[in-house]
């Protein structure tokens, strides 16, 4: 194995409020803030991802530490807006492929998201992933550090199927008996 690389990645939903949750996004923060200046904070509130077809999900290792994150939101009827993409020990594809099965199963046809340019690592990654420039949207109308970017979810993505390993644990964090504070795997 790789040092670094894990070799088993679990993508599982979690509230955002939960405590490994914002240690995640914390470490996110401080890599971006590294690269950009800013830690993306701004941009982004827990309360968006706790709405109707929306998701925030943590990535763990084969050991069960949290190494990565990301959220979709609604942008418009059909599009999810990506937020706060993490990852660590090369658990980013997981990631990304969990938050567009998630989105396709929410019924969203396609996905955007914002990232400046100057983290060309991300730009790279999403380009990888069959993501390309789409006109700016939102808040980054007219923002030149930004570079907007999008992807139609293909059929593969949208099957009827997809995403249904998520609609169980979307349900227990509905529960008033899940509070922010209870992690969610442990199991």
């Amino acid at each position: 194995m790789t040092p670094g690389i894990a070799r088993t990645v679990r993508v599982e939903p979690c509230d955002p409020r939960n405590p490994e949750a914002v240690a995640v996004m914390e470490r996110l923060s401080e890599a971006l803030a590294a690269i950009t200046g800013d830690g993306g904070t701004s941009s982004f509130d827990p309360a968006d991802v706790l709405v109707p077809r929306a998701l925030f999900v943590v990535a763990r290792n084969g050991e069960g530490a949290v190494i990565g994150c990301g959220a979709y939101r609604p942008l418009e009827e059909e599009v999810a807006e990506i937020k706060r993409m993490y990852a660590d020990q090369g658990c980013g594809a997981a990631v990304l492929a969990a938050l567009e099965a998630g989105a396709s199963a929410d019924g969203y046809r396609e996905v955007r998201l914002s990232t400046r340019k100057v983290n060309t690592r991300a730009t790279a990654f999403y380009r990888r992933h069959g993501y390309a420039p789409v006109a700016a949207y939102g808040r980054y109308v007219g923002r030149e550090e930004s570079v907007c970017m999008g992807r139609v979810l293909d059929e593969a993505i949208r099957a009827p199927n997809a995403g249904k390993a998520f609609e169980s644990i979307r349900e227990r964090l509905k529960s008033p008996n899940l509070s922010p504070e209870t992690p969610e795997s442990g199991q």
